[in-house]
């Protein structure tokens, strides 16, 4: 048997991970990295703690991956707080260069810091940096008794974290401040929320977080129709169930949403791990779908796309599902059927009779399942109660 091995070329950059204790918590390689570098770049703490000098580039504002790029062939070293490739820069750096370009020297980061102070299993925390994200992030997994450390952009944004945690009705959860993990200034201080009175927080800054309050979003499809602002445009709650249930959403995947509503089948993918484009004609409904995305920390996967299908789909990537809640039409099957990669998934729902025959059509030449759901509610009828039908749905669900 021959083995192969394939030396790497010298690198040019050197992302160097780099805790509170400075030059004390490096490697010799990282302190040679240093010493032989041209220009290291970082944030003002961090070129601070290595003594960065004349060789000291500060990242500019905006942040800008454009200045270390422009120094390619000379020796570059960039600083990053702990692990490079966690809630850091190494993974944009490394997007835009080749493999052999570049190497890194990772530190212990924060959160593995955090879960050793407080005793915690890292595997079962979850960790969200919020430097420049909303609180909001943390919608998803608010519950009873569930764990998260969180990175936090300055000293002032604890307090703040506890007031939207009170708001919420988490008053009751423990946070284990942390500051300076790591090096001289740590220091770890714990209260609850809604007693939070501390003045004096000091970046750079975690915090730990044990929630107490009501039980969160279930992670089950169909979430109560009340979870989400609407004008009536929704798919109820049954409907939805089933529809997400024929979408079979995956972590990572893609969702074109047509004729999106009130976003509720877009929020629900994204709940579950994929990203979706919800594509709605109404400008007041592409401004609720919006306001849903915020409210469950959700905007930075559910992207909201005025106009109409099929024009608005032009410039999306490819889809791995579409969901069409209503206004299906031959063209838009046609367009559809030309534009998706095998294996995608459509799913679409009709109420008239008109679009119940197209897709009983395209479900004879497709294939895929038909789906007729009659729903009936319990309603008041005279002094007792009786069943109140809902217009049937007709479900075509198929595979590419």
């Amino acid at each position: 048997m021959r083995i192969l091995l394939h030396s790497r070329p010298d690198p040019w950059l050197t992302i160097i991970g780099i805790g509170e204790d400075g030059m004390a918590g490096l490697s010799a390689a990282g302190h040679a990295a240093l010493t032989q570098a041209d220009v290291i770049f970082g944030g003002p703490r961090h070129l601070a703690l290595v003594h960065a000098g004349e060789k000291g580039r500060p990242w500019p504002v905006p942040f800008s991956l454009e200045p270390v790029l422009a120094e390619r062939g000379r020796r570059v070293v960039v600083l990053a707080s702990g692990d490079p490739f966690w809630f850091g820069a190494g993974s944009s750096l490394a997007a835009r260069l080749e493999p052999g370009e570049w190497i890194a020297q990772p530190a212990l980061s924060t959160f593995s810091r955090a879960a050793n102070r407080l005793g915690w299993r890292l595997e079962q925390v979850t960790c969200l940096g919020l430097h420049a994200a909303p609180f909001e992030r943390l919608v998803p997994l608010l519950g009873p008794d569930i764990r998260a450390i969180c990175l936090l952009r300055d000293g002032d944004a604890p307090r703040s974290l506890a007031q939207w945690l009170v708001g919420r009705g988490y008053g009751a959860s423990t946070l284990h401040v942390m500051e300076a993990l790591g090096g001289p200034r740590e220091r770890i201080r714990s209260v609850i929320a809604a007693d939070f009175a501390f003045t004096d927080v000091a970046a750079p800054v975690a915090v730990g977080i044990t929630l107490s309050g009501p039980p969160g979003l279930s992670r089950a499809s169909g979430l109560p129709d009340s979870t989400f602002v609407h004008d009536g445009q929704i798919t109820r709650r049954p409907v939805r169930a089933l529809s997400l249930s024929a979408l079979a959403p995956r972590p990572g995947e893609i969702l074109w949403d047509i004729g999106a509503g009130s976003g509720s089948i877009s929020a629900e993918w994204c709940l579950a791990g994929g990203e979706a484009f919800a594509i709605e004609i109404r400008a007041d409904r592409a401004a609720t779908i919006h306001a849903n995305a915020t409210a469950l920390g959700l905007e930075h996967r559910l992207r909201v796309m005025e106009g109409e299908a099929p024009a608005a789909l032009a410039d999306l990537p490819d889809a791995d599902a579409v969901f069409i809640g209503g206004g299906a039409n031959a063209a838009m099957l046609e367009h559809l059927w030309t534009v998706l990669r095998p294996g995608a998934r459509i799913v679409a729902n009709a109420v008239t009779l008109e679009t119940e025959a197209l897709l009983g059509l395209w479900h004879g030449q497709k294939g895929g399942d038909l789906l007729r759901i009659e729903l009936a509610s319990a309603a008041p009828l005279g002094s007792m109660r009786g069943w109140c039908p809902a217009r049937p749905i007709v479900q075509w669900s198929v595979t590419r």
